[in-house]
């Protein structure tokens, strides 16, 4: 017999097993399931999880492809913290990507210095203005932040989609929903020759140490911190807890604007409607994986790019569907929440032989 008892207190050996364990389900299950849809399990993970980075140009690719994932986790590590669950990455990132644009089209034919820096602060403008309605309507009128920054997602998607097939469309583009290309003082420079690796990987290391440094080392971190474990002790110790949750609004939105941003600049070098595949949801994924520790969500956050890449790999080798992609991290997250239950209790194995028993925990 198998069951459930509670822990003296939180397991701090789980805390770290638990991931870790979620992503050893999440191997056995997609093994499984690669059977079930008639492809060989060992070519389907060899295509999956070491294809897509098997030579060096593949390496850069994936880090491409987690610089946004990275910065809108790292902006979402601060908000859950705070016990702010902000769901709305995606939409910061659509819409910093449409300001970004906004801004990167002034300087189309211009080589000024400041097109760049314009171009990345328009995009955490663009960010933080849709994260600080959010927290407007959170923290003023009591709405449930939940439910508002999944409302902005779709705001800010069709924004977007509004932006490119209206005023941000290319008058010489032959009617695609696109914008115009951006000129060559809006780009994100590339660090290596003959890769699309650019400039956004150091922005995304200046995030890691600058939220890292902040949570840990910081008064302002420290107040974050206690307002996520105890609101009420926050309140007594006089911690501002409004003033506490529209900064870490604002800070997310501002780092998921600069996802859309760097995409923009980065990767596409113009708007397009399908600037992100979903990186904004990843990115919720990839910060409760990391444990919400910046160190961990970077691991998280290159998993998960992997899982993006190996996504696409399969659909040409193997002719998976593209919903395989969800539905891996989709299995990351059931398993991770399923495994967390061992953070706090005890499974206990009973046998129950004919004059006696025996127990195992673990």
């Amino acid at each position: 017999m198998i069951k459930l008892t509670p822990r003296a207190q939180a397991s701090a050996k789980w805390g770290y097993l638990s991931p870790v364990l979620a992503v050893f389900l999440t191997l056995i299950a997609a093994t499984v399931l690669f059977w079930g849809l008639g492809k060989d399990p060992q070519l389907a993970l060899y295509t999956f999880f070491i294809s897509p980075i098997e030579n060096w140009y593949g390496i850069t690719e994936l880090l491409v492809v987690a610089i946004p994932i990275l910065l809108c986790a790292y902006g979402l590590a601060l908000c859950y913290r705070a016990s702010i669950w902000n769901i709305g990455a995606e939409g910061q990132l659509l819409l910093g990507a449409v300001v970004a644009t906004t801004m990167a089209l002034q300087f189309v034919d211009s080589d000024s210095f400041w097109a760049m820096p314009l171009v990345l602060l328009a995009g955490m403008v663009g960010g933080m203005l849709c994260s600080g309605i959010s927290a407007l309507l959170n923290l003023r009128l009591n709405c449930n932040e939940t439910l508002v920054t999944i409302m902005m997602n779709y705001i800010a998607l069709n924004t977007l989609l509004w932006a490119v097939y209206g005023p941000l469309k290319d008058p010489s583009g032959y009617n695609f929903p696109e914008s115009a290309l951006f000129g060559d003082s809006s780009l994100l420079p590339i660090l290596f020759e003959g890769t699309r690796l650019h400039f956004g990987l150091l922005l995304v290391i200046l995030a890691l140490v600058i939220v890292w440094v902040f949570m840990s080392k910081t008064f302002l971190g420290f107040q974050i911190k206690v307002l996520g474990l105890d609101k009420p002790a926050a309140r007594m110790a006089g911690f501002k807890e409004k003033k506490l949750a529209a900064m870490v609004f604002l800070v997310s939105g501002a780092l998921a604007g600069l996802a859309g941003a760097v995409i923009v600049t980065g990767s596409t070098g113009q708007l397009i409607p399908a600037i992100s595949p979903g990186y904004g949801y990843s990115a919720i994924i990839v910060a409760f994986l990391g444990r919400l520790h910046p160190v961990g969500i970077t691991l998280a956050g290159l998993l998960i790019a992997l899982i993006f890449m190996g996504g696409e790999m399969s659909q040409m080798v193997l002719q998976l569907p593209r919903a395989i992609t969800g539905i891996l991290q989709g299995l990351i997250l059931f398993f991770l929440l399923s495994c967390d239950v061992l953070i706090r209790y005890r499974i206990v194995f009973t046998v129950k032989l004919p004059g006696f028993t025996a127990a195992a925990k673990h």
